[in-house]
């Protein structure tokens, strides 16, 4: 199991800075498998600036790229690139930001970077993600949050591990709400995917796959795990093995 993969909830905490939460598990991350050099990959972001897809996808490598600069190293974003395939197997690591899953795993696709990204973090390339760029590290996007904004002409990703991520996973309930919480959507899942696990992963949490030990880390916010019906459903804290996932 040569994987080495982050894959975080999401990017910001209330009242606190871009990365914030996140920025020491990032550079430790980094600094781990000597990691100088950044791949960014930012599709999923489409909303970040007025002048269309480049100028947002600019506007998110630059915010990005600030937080990175922070501690040495050097993030470069794969949308500058002649030759994107190319610079997916040159590249030291990659990263992938969040924002829209449909959108991202339409480019992904479109530009033949699903699988290549998939083929070198399968062999054992730094692969880090953050909402979206976490979804997209499992199977299917079928367990994101995100409205369906365009058609990818696959569900299918990068399958790194082997079970759903749901990214931002919250069991609140407003009780003037009369719609479905995200335990119903996700329930839905289960019950057309019997067998496969979707892991919610709470706000300030990560998965790490390291040494062949999958791990949850971070802040001490539980996560869910459901499979097949309510009965199996069960929260994990950070202590715990986890590693039934990766069966």
């Amino acid at each position: 199991m040569k994987r080495n993969l982050l894959l975080i909830s999401n990017s910001t905490n209330r009242g606190e800075n871009y990365l914030g939460w996140c920025t020491d598990m990032i550079k430790d991350f980094c600094q781990r498998h000597n990691v100088k050099r950044v791949l960014f990959v930012p599709f999923a972001g489409v909303s970040l600036a007025e002048g269309g897809l480049e100028a947002s996808y600019n506007a998110y490598e630059a915010k990005v790229k600030a937080v990175y600069a922070t501690f040495g190293v050097e993030l470069y974003s794969i949308h500058h690139e002649e030759f994107p395939i190319q610079a997916v197997a040159q590249a030291e690591c990659v990263a992938v930001g969040g924002g829209n899953t449909f959108h991202l795993v339409r480019e992904l696709h479109r530009q033949g970077l699903m699988k290549a990204i998939s083929e070198r973090a399968m062999a054992g390339m730094p692969y880090m993600g953050w909402s979206a760029g976490s979804n997209v590290a499992g199977p299917t996007l079928c367990t994101t949050n995100d409205m369906p904004i365009v058609f990818p002409e696959s569900f299918d990703c990068m399958n790194l591990v082997p079970f759903q991520i749901n990214p931002h996973y919250t069991d609140f309930f407003d009780p003037k709400h009369g719609g479905e919480t995200r335990d119903d959507r996700l329930k839905e899942y289960i019950m057309v995917n019997p067998d496969m696990y979707v892991a919610g992963i709470r706000e300030a949490t990560a998965l790490s796959l390291e040494k062949g030990q999958l791990k949850l880390i971070g802040r001490p916010n539980k996560m869910k795990v459901f499979k097949s019906n309510i009965a199996n459903t069960k929260e994990y804290a950070l202590e715990d093995d986890i590693m039934f996932l990766m069966k």
